[in-house]
């Protein structure tokens, strides 16, 4: 993009933004720690704003896990935080609190979720001195979004892509992360504590939901495999074909848990836990959340629902980036990069993808130590997952049962 267009686009912002300033939906907790007369940047310097993507800070997900995480960051160091929820599920929207936040004088803007795709490809190139940190946006999300937006035909091809051509990205640092690590984890543990019977409800077939799922099923072929019953483990694997729950999914969740005798599904895919939830209630059945630690609000519909939960570790990815950019410095070794986040240690806890020690429902056949010595085999490369999705889901499978539904919907 020649830079003409950056500079006529930032001058349009700014006459813009008297009449945004009065649009934040944010709640703002502010300090004023002492400015540093150095040449290094001080705290003081930096203003931290969140954008929901179209929930709220209380979703127990996504948004609730990157907004605590701001927030301690912010109070611990005297950095001013702020969030904006968008009035609505689309990318003008979340613009519109981009807008609202650099009017009011924040920036570094964190955006959590595939949703902020188009956000990224719009903002950043409008305000290059505002530093955006991007959760869970992978290539393929800013590409669908950037490419329509430059006139092309998208090509689904990722040997043509070139995602730097689409957005700005000397002003954004992109997360995104090892999920058939943690659905390894699950489907793993899952049968280890005694499930054969299991389920795969996925939202929608895009990349990072089929890594959870296949994952999932490389985990519980892996446990059946090692505990000699592979011929009594099966994996029944479907799509909803949408992010959250409804009649018609519910439904299909009844059938799975009360006809053919399905004792845990992996719901995977935003709000689409909410079908699974309530087919389990019916007949004491079992799910393992996604994401974050999702036993809060799984158990709601049933007390010890939740076996377990794959989690990417949006709060340790919150903590170091604000870190590297408020208190190191050092945001130029971030600055235009899509890091893949996976196992850096042994240790669980240290890792962007585990399972949560709390919740899990460990017992004598899988114990936290055992859980341990999984990570650390996968860690040290005794243990390898593939993350290709290339390949139908009963190819992961070699010694248990997959039966693929395709979509729901």
């Amino acid at each position: 993009m020649k830079k003409f267009k950056r500079i006529a686009a930032l001058l349009l912002s700014v006459s813009m933004l008297a009449g945004l300033a009065a649009c934040s939906n944010g709640t703002t907790t502010t300090s004023t720690p002492p400015k540093d007369d150095g040449e290094t940047p001080a705290a003081s310097d930096y203003k931290v704003a969140m954008i929901t993507d179209y929930g709220d800070i209380t979703d127990q997900s996504f948004n609730q896990t990157t907004y605590e995480a701001c927030k301690a960051f912010c109070d611990a160091n005297g950095v001013e935080f702020s969030y904006y929820k968008p009035n609505g599920d689309n990318t003008a929207e979340r613009v519109a609190m981009v807008d609202a936040a650099v009017a009011d004088g924040y920036n570094v803007i964190v955006m959590p979720g595939y949703a902020f795709g188009g956000t990224v490809v719009e903002a950043s190139e409008q305000y290059p001195d505002v530093k955006f940190v991007a959760l869970d946006v992978a290539a393929g999300d800013i590409l669908e979004a950037g490419v329509p937006l430059k006139g092309e035909e998208y090509d689904y091809n990722p040997d043509n892509w070139n995602v730097k051509d689409y957005y700005y990205s000397d002003n954004v640092y992109c997360a995104v992360y090892q999920e058939e690590l943690c659905g390894y984890m699950a489907g793993y543990a899952a049968v280890k504590l005694g499930y054969t019977h299991l389920g795969f409800l996925g939202g929608m077939a895009v990349p990072a939901v089929m890594r959870y799922g296949y994952g999932f099923i490389q985990g519980a072929d892996a446990a059946a495999a090692e505990l000699g019953i592979g011929d009594q483990v099966t994996v029944e694997y479907v799509y909803g074909n949408q992010f959250s729950g409804d009649a018609d999914i519910t439904s299909y969740m009844d059938n799975w848990y009360q006809t053919l005798g399905v004792e845990v599904v992996f719901a995977c895919g935003g709000g689409i836990y909410t079908s699974a939830a309530e087919a389990a209630a019916k007949v004491d059945g079992k799910v393992i959340g996604v994401d974050v630690d999702q036993a809060g609000i799984i158990d709601q519909y049933g007390e010890g629902m939740t076996v377990t939960s794959a989690m990417k570790g949006l709060t340790a990815t919150t903590k170091h980036i604000l870190e590297e950019i408020i208190l190191n410095d050092n945001w130029d070794a971030y600055a235009g990069k899509i890091e893949t986040l996976g196992l850096v240690s042994e240790d669980p806890e240290a890792n962007y993808v585990q399972l949560p020690l709390e919740s899990t429902q460990w017992d004598d056949n899988f114990t936290q130590d055992k859980y341990k010595e999984l990570v650390a085999a996968m860690y040290n490369g005794e243990i390898t997952v593939s993350n290709d999705t290339s390949v139908e889901p009963a190819a992961n499978a070699t010694v248990i049962t997959v039966n693929p539904y395709g979509n729901i919907k």
